[in-house]
């Protein structure tokens, strides 16, 4: 026991100085984090002040955040619209009374969502092996699609829908093409990363028994991703439902333009409406994606 002591006593030591780096570590962490916090709210407005006028009459300086507080609620009540029991069905009515004309718009945006979800996944994919430096047949070849992938996710898409309009005019085209392009950057960046987590053992027995590239990429990377690149493509779709309803605002097709002109003539309970289906419609589709993505990973863990 005696001979264990001074190992011990050593132990208990060095983990107190391992506890206190530690502590010194995650205290300076903690400062750091917290002055760009308080940097970043600065800058961005949070602590500015602004001249209200109280229901008295006097003029007050007042924190601008505190004082539109207010203003976000009487908006928000704009949009809610009259419902009585006596008269529900009237009142749906009145407040749908558009609902043909946004069905419509509303398969529109999904079908621009999933045209442009196509077009991500087949891009993304195709380059995801490419950028991957596992995978790469080349480390230059890497490094150029990393970049590409990176320039075409950076770009909003409201601004590449703008640029497509500018390009194909006003519709449906452009917002495909800026949302699938959009799309190809970011579902591009998660597969490859994806890639780079892999098991190299299966390529390295496919290229030993004289396997092409091609074939490698095909019977040994292809059924080890397939799992994740099912559950991101179809949270990306999800995603782009979201983006075409808005992406019509610049003359891009969908819901968007419904939502623009709303908001243009101050028909609050219209963008309330929109809002509704908007949210239904993505719940419906996330509650389908996911029992889709539930069917298809067991198949896929059968096939791998």
């Amino acid at each position: 026991m005696s001979d264990l002591s001074p190992s011990i006593r050593n132990f208990e030591t060095e983990y107190r100085e391992v506890r206190r780096s530690a502590r010194r570590v995650q205290l300076a962490s903690t400062l750091v984090f917290t002055a760009l916090v308080v940097v970043s709210a600065y800058l961005g407005g949070f602590f500015a002040f602004t001249d209200v006028t109280l229901p008295s009459g006097e003029r007050v300086a007042m924190l601008k955040l505190w004082a539109g507080l207010p203003r976000l609620g009487e908006y928000l009540e704009k949009t809610i619209p009259t419902l009585r029991f006596s008269t529900l069905g009237a009142d749906l009515a009145e407040w749908f009374w558009r609902w043909k004309t946004w069905l419509a718009l509303l398969w529109e945006t999904i079908l621009i969502a999933y045209a442009a979800t196509v077009l991500g996944v087949c891009g993304g994919f195709v380059l995801s092996f490419l950028a991957a430096r596992n995978l790469s047949p080349a480390g230059w070849l890497s490094i150029a699609v990393r970049r590409y992938l990176e320039i075409i996710r950076t770009v909003p898409e409201l601004v590449w829908a703008l640029i497509f309009v500018f390009c194909f005019g006003v519709g449906p085209l452009a917002g495909v093409l800026a949302i699938g392009l959009h799309a190809c950057g970011s579902l591009g960046k998660l597969y490859c990363e994806v890639n780079e987590n892999i098991d190299m053992r299966p390529l390295d027995g496919i290229k030993a028994s004289g396997g092409s590239w091609l074939q490698q990429m095909r019977y040994g990377a292809v059924p080890q991703v397939i799992p994740n690149v099912i559950s991101y493509t179809l949270l990306r779709f999800e995603i782009n439902v979201r983006s075409s309803s808005i992406i019509g605002y610049v003359g891009a097709g969908g819901l968007g333009q419904e939502i623009r002109t709303a908001m243009s003539l101050q028909e609050y309970t219209d963008l309330s409406a929109l809002f509704v289906i908007i949210l239904v419609s993505v719940t419906v589709i996330d509650f389908l994606s996911e029992r889709l993505r539930h069917r298809i990973i067991g198949i896929t863990e059968h096939w791998a």
